[in-house]
């Protein structure tokens, strides 16, 4: 078996992009009609590659490519100039990579929802945007603020037992408010309990939701309006120091409120439209919406969208989106291999072992410590103690006048 017919990391790492449903999707919309050299497949699988081996300029990606002969295998093509690169990523409309995301999304549902089914609250959705700041001068189209743009990432991920995989994400200019994408990140599904910040505030949604059996914990403004129907007992044991039946605004369907303390000492209070949800659980709910911030975290740094390949709206978007494609497959490859350590940790595997085989990759992950020490041991004191006490019984004392070091354990 040859180096061209071995399954490498980065071929199975690419493997659920399912290349020939993509191409018939291209064929159709006759994409790559009249290319000769990068089409969107391998301009796909390029970029790709660019966001595990943290290629944050075209100039990098252009000599990597050429200089390594591995990579030219991976990637499928040998040579490819940085002019090429940023034509192609200008061209390429971003709602293709927007339903190759879906599409692993929706693999993921697959893969992992059965493992978060059965859960007590059902699936849980939290939901928040995250502005990646530009320079207004080159990038116009993407309105902010009077000194600089800005491109925000509205975004749900399903959360549940330690893990989060994207839901949605939806890419616009950072202006519009976030409450204008609310509607588009909300699941219509009556098990899920969606979870997002005061950023999403609006009343007459609220009471959509409400009609619609779609539930929802969200924290309230301190200037919101509450008019109260009744309140409800607490555990004084509890950090919770208000729990009531409570109408807020202009709402005309009841919510639960619940008034607890952050970390920091400040009040903060949370409403929740399901009646079963119990005060505790309301306060747990919302608390774990940092998970979506800690989310954002992790794309930022160790994904490349900070630093972006070009200027247009197109080649900023298929950035964005390619690096959430990247971390679909590298959460996939996760659970292929049913590695246990943290996702950080299987990136830096598929990055260093990318041009390897994948019985290699899964030889190293999984490979036995070689120590075969049992580690620093205590000395048994009292085994020492008893040792010598039985010695002088026996009247052999000459070892206690030497004083070289020769220990019994």
């Amino acid at each position: 078996m040859d180096n061209h017919t071995i399954k490498t990391v980065f071929k199975e790492y690419i493997h659920p992009l399912d290349s020939k449903v993509i191409q018939k999707m291209l064929d159709h919309a006759q994409i790559d009609k009249y290319v000769k050299k990068l089409d969107v497949l391998t301009f796909m699988n390029t970029f790709i590659y660019a966001q595990l081996k943290q290629l944050d300029n075209l100039q990098r990606i252009s000599d990597t490519i050429k200089r390594k002969k591995t990579v030219q295998r991976l990637v499928g093509i040998e040579s490819i100039s940085k002019s090429q690169l940023s034509r192609k990523n200008g061209d390429i409309p971003s709602e293709i990579f927007q339903v190759i995301l879906h599409h692993l999304i929706q693999k993921l549902h697959h893969i992992l929802g059965p493992k978060t089914a059965g859960k007590a609250l059902g699936k849980l959705h939290l939901i928040d945007s995250s502005t990646i700041s530009m320079c207004l001068s080159q990038y116009e189209w993407a309105d902010f603020r009077d000194t600089k743009s800005g491109v925000k990432m509205h975004t749900s991920i399903t959360f549940c037992e330690g893990i989060s995989y994207p839901n949605e994400v939806i890419l616009t200019p950072a202006r519009p408010a976030d409450e204008t994408q609310l509607d588009s990140l909300i699941v219509l599904d009556k098990n899920v309990l969606h979870v997002f910040d005061r950023g999403y505030f609006n009343f007459k949604k609220f009471d959509t939701y409400c009609a619609e059996g779609i539930r929802f914990v969200t924290r309230i403004k301190t200037n919101t309006v509450v008019h109260v129907i009744e309140e409800l007992p607490i555990d004084s044991s509890s950090p919770i120091t208000r729990h009531a039946v409570v109408k807020i605004g202009k709402m005309k369907n009841p919510l639960q409120l619940v008034e607890t303390v952050d970390s920091k000492g400040n009040q903060i209070r949370i409403v929740c439209n399901d009646a079963k949800v119990s005060a505790q659980e309301m306060s747990d709910l919302y608390r774990n919406r940092w998970q979506i911030e800690l989310f954002f975290k992790w794309v930022k740094q160790h994904m490349v969208i900070k630093k972006l390949y070009g200027k247009s709206e197109n080649a900023v978007y298929n950035q964005i989106y390619l690096a959430m494609i990247s971390f679909c497959l590298t959460l996939l490859m996760k659970n292929k291999i049913g590695y246990k350590g943290t996702l950080l940790e299987m990136l830096r595997w598929i990055r260093d072992f990318c041009s390897h085989s994948i019985t290699t990759l899964i030889s190293k992950v999984f490979k036995e410590p070689e120590r075969s020490s049992r580690g620093r041991r205590r000395l048994d004191h009292e085994k020492v103690f008893q040792v010598t006490v039985a010695q002088y019984e026996l009247g052999d004392v000459l070892l206690l006048d030497d004083l070289t070091y020769d220990p019994i354990i």
